[in-house]
């Protein structure tokens, strides 16, 4: 795996020091992201695809600053376990797939490019949602307006699904969107 600082070289040099996100660019969102991950005791591994979570998109962030068959070009620079949990987060249907973690064991997840349902082992669903919570806790950090059009639907997803998430990332989304749970 490469360096960090290469890493957010490449990052900045695709875009993301220039694009807009909530809390200033998407490269410090990024780098936000990474280091949450990081204070929840994440593995170097999920902390880099933290870090590019954001790489193909979001079913919730539509710019990309790789497309997704550019897959090789980060699994080069990230590792191919650390692209294969950015590609994870990129390619998950929310509509679909976020209801299920609420309900479903083991998850399946659909991919909103070709439509195809498939069962992610259970730790890339853990670390997909670690990815989740703290991107999601960065985005209402940073954004009051966001915080109170999703923050009931983002509690709800999280209370559903703790059992799937470590106890820091537990802490900090009672923490942070505890306050949404009246009335949800």
């Amino acid at each position: 795996m490469t360096a960090w600082p290469d890493i957010e070289d490449f990052l900045r040099a695709r875009g993301a020091g220039r694009m807009p996100h909530p809390g200033g660019t998407l490269l410090q969102h990024l780098r936000r992201v990474a280091h949450l991950l990081g204070e929840w005791g994440a593995d170097p591994t999920v902390q880099v695809a933290g870090l590019c979570h954001a790489a193909y998109g979001t079913d919730g962030f539509a710019h990309t600053l790789l497309d997704v068959t550019e897959r090789p070009v980060l699994a080069q620079l990230i590792g191919k376990r650390a692209e294969a949990l950015v590609h994870l987060y990129a390619s998950c249907d929310r509509e679909v797939v976020y209801p299920r973690l609420a309900s479903e064991r083991p998850i399946r997840f659909r991919n909103r490019y070709t439509g195809q349902d498939h069962t992610p082992p259970e730790p890339d669903v853990r670390a997909f949602l670690e990815i989740t919570a703290a991107n999601e806790l960065d985005v209402v950090t940073h954004n009051a307006d966001l915080a109170e059009r999703y923050g009931p639907s983002l509690h709800r997803l999280f209370a559903r699904s703790y059992d799937l998430l470590s106890a820091p990332a537990r802490d900090a989304c009672e923490h942070h969107l505890g306050r949404y749970a009246d009335g949800v």
